[in-house]
């Protein structure tokens, strides 16, 4: 299956750099380039991509703002967003979950890394750089606007158990390994839990296994992985 993409960047040299990358993946095509937000807006609209790469810093309308209307738009429920910028601050890793996103990268991420991420995200998964995981989940959960979910209360024992594997970064085929399941029923598993929690991705997963204790910062290494 080929992952189609729309690349928002308002430099025009980067966003050629970033196609050139994508388009020489076999399983990805470019479907759309935008220099502001509000092209990033209107290009998902008409394109449908399955993944848009968004820029924090462009101009008329800024990619946390671009992500927040394409993550409300009901049309759009299936484009996931993957935040690329310059700018590694808590407020723009938090923002840009808040407002949606679905991955969070730095610019200086080595080509084939940004690849996988853009397979992860489109796949589902959530992802967020190395470094600052633990410090934007805290700074998450202190915000007053953060995302409301479901508490795990009404989740099974086993569903709990995933739920604390995918707050600590692992995918399905790790949840599984994990708890001894075949992929398709920890898939089936985190499905179930998004559907009781309200959560829109598994960013918000993540969000809920902080909250709720299941999983602390000092618990998560590298890449959320334990």
């Amino acid at each position: 299956m080929t992952v189609r993409v729309l690349l928002a960047d308002d430099q025009t040299l980067v966003r050629e750099a970033f196609a050139m990358l994508v388009e020489s993946a076999r399983d990805m095509e470019v479907v759309g380039q935008a220099a502001t937000g509000r092209q990033a807006v209107e290009l998902a609209r008409a394109a449908r991509p399955d993944l848009v790469v968004m820029d924090i810093r462009m101009p008329d309308l800024d990619g946390i703002e671009a992500t927040r209307l394409i993550a409300a738009d009901e049309d759009l429920a299936q484009v996931r967003v993957l935040v690329l910028t310059t700018y590694d601050s808590d407020e723009n890793i938090v923002d840009a979950l808040r407002a949606g996103a679905s991955g969070f990268l730095v610019k200086d991420t080595r080509p084939a890394e940004l690849l996988d991420a853009i397979r992860t995200v489109a796949a589902g998964e959530s992802l967020l750089s190395p470094g600052p995981t633990a410090r934007l989940i805290e700074r998450f959960l202190r915000s007053p606007s953060a995302p409301e979910t479901g508490g795990p209360e009404c989740l099974s024992g086993r569903e709990r158990e995933v739920l604390a594997l995918v707050g600590r970064g692992l995918n399905n085929t790790e949840i599984a390994d994990a708890l001894g399941l075949s992929p398709l029923t920890a898939k089936t598993h985190v499905s179930r839990i998004m559907g009781k929690l309200a959560a829109r991705d598994r960013a918000q997963l993540v969000i809920v296994a902080y909250e709720s204790g299941m999983v602390t910062p000092g618990s998560v290494g590298e890449w959320g992985r334990p």
